[in-house]
């Protein structure tokens, strides 16, 4: 099936929003906390100014609906927030999206193989010294992220849950990370 030309230029925020907006409705300000507090900003650039682009965007293309009228931005006063649901047009979007190859036939590019790539030229020590920090950042990240795996866990109460996977292939990809560097820090 042909996927249609507004579904392939859904953006990583629009395809968030819509599939976070399909568990229930919210307006911009809610999503924007559930977002910080499931850290999404740790797996997807998301700005908060790029929320409120894609809720208009996706709203203006029929992929969200105003549920249910608004919601008072303050306790008494401030303007009022539309509160979205995803359409049926946009779980059908969601759905066509994620079916696109480079979800799976993409390689990221952390800045570190760059430097890994650059590091002949650095001055002496630097690279023992940019080991070291990277060394000690991964496992500062390892701490956060294993503290954050036990949250989840404890949230959703199965390990068969796309947040587990998540968060254990980081781990493990940090732990793999760790592992080389270790060895890298031997050689040098």
């Amino acid at each position: 099936m042909a996927k249609s030309s507004t579904t392939s230029e859904a953006t990583i925020p629009d395809l968030i929003l819509l599939s976070l907006l399909a568990e229930k409705p919210r307006h911009g300000y809610d999503v924007n906390q559930e977002l910080e507090r499931r850290q999404a900003r740790d797996w997807a650039a998301l700005s908060r100014p790029q929320i409120y682009y894609s809720l208009q965007k996706l709203a203006q293309r029929g992929y969200l609906r105003v549920a249910g009228g608004s919601a008072k931005a303050g306790r008494r006063t401030g303007p009022e927030r539309h509160v979205y649901a995803t359409t049926a047009a946009g779980r059908r979007a969601l759905a066509d999206a994620l079916e696109r190859r480079d979800w799976a036939e993409q390689r990221d590019r952390p800045a570190f193989l760059t430097w890994l790539a650059l590091a002949w030229q650095a001055r002496p020590g630097v690279r023992r010294k940019q080991i070291a920090r990277r060394r000690n950042f991964l496992q500062r990240e390892l701490a956060r992220e294993q503290l954050t795996l036990a949250g989840v866990r404890a949230e959703v109460k199965k390990e068969d849950h796309e947040a587990v996977w998540m968060l254990r292939l980081i781990l493990a990809q940090i732990e793999t990370e760790l592992a080389w560097l270790g060895a890298l820090a031997r050689a040098c």
